[in-house]
């Protein structure tokens, strides 16, 4: 005959009570400092003494892993200025690493602006003899509307809308002009700030003039 072996209520329940008695053995415990500065140790811990830092205690009373206190609001600005002083460090290291494959010292960067100041003016040099041209051609238009005003003739609707239309040319040449003049300007002083930079990371000064020689 088979006989089925069944666990009696006695023998259940003190395997229960020894896990629960394990279980309670392994609970983690903490040990923190309360709003009062006392040290306290205990298997719960209050959330506003997380901000504080805590150890975590085996349950031998040995420390498993210390909780830092939450960081401060100067300690967490001074870390977004040390992360922002990298990320500004990077960019200007690849801002001349990019200079560097221009230029190797910093006479090259002071020729380049030459050319390039050379260029554009020679540019405003043509447009302003655009100008002489048309203010020719305006200065004949006028003078053909003051002889026919003075002949007491009536100046035709034709001869005016010349004389308006060379007018603004004139202004649209010195508009581009004064742009350019304004780019020439603005490509000089990053031409000198990157004159500068070369100076720094190369270790060498440049020999020639920042102002082009005249031809």
């Amino acid at each position: 005959m088979r006989y089925r072996l069944t666990a009696s209520p006695v023998v259940a329940g003190v395997a229960a009570l020894g896990l629960l008695l394990a279980a309670s053995a392994e609970a983690t415990m903490y040990r923190y400092t309360d709003e009062n500065g006392r040290l306290v140790i205990s298997n719960t811990i209050p959330q506003e003494a997380t901000t504080r830092g805590y150890d975590i205690l085996s349950n031998n009373g040995r420390v498993v892993e210390s909780i830092p206190p939450a960081p401060t609001a100067e300690e967490i600005a001074a870390r977004e200025a040390e992360k922002e002083r990298k990320h500004q460090l990077e960019i200007q290291q690849e801002q001349d690493r990019i200079l560097l494959k221009r230029f190797s010292h910093p006479d090259q960067a002071v020729r380049a602006m030459h050319r390039k100041i050379r260029e554009l003016e020679g540019i405003i040099q043509l447009k302003r003899g655009n100008i002489s041209v048309i203010s020719s051609q305006l200065d004949n238009e006028q003078s053909r509307a003051a002889d026919m005003e003075r002949a007491g003739r009536p100046i035709p609707e034709s001869t005016l809308e010349k004389i308006h239309r060379l007018e603004a040319q004139i202004r649209d040449v010195e508009r581009e002009i004064s742009a350019q003049q304004h780019d020439i300007s603005e490509m000089t002083q990053a031409y000198e700030t990157d004159i500068r930079r070369l100076e720094k990371i190369t270790g060498e000064k440049r020999t020639l003039p920042i102002e082009p020689e005249s031809d």
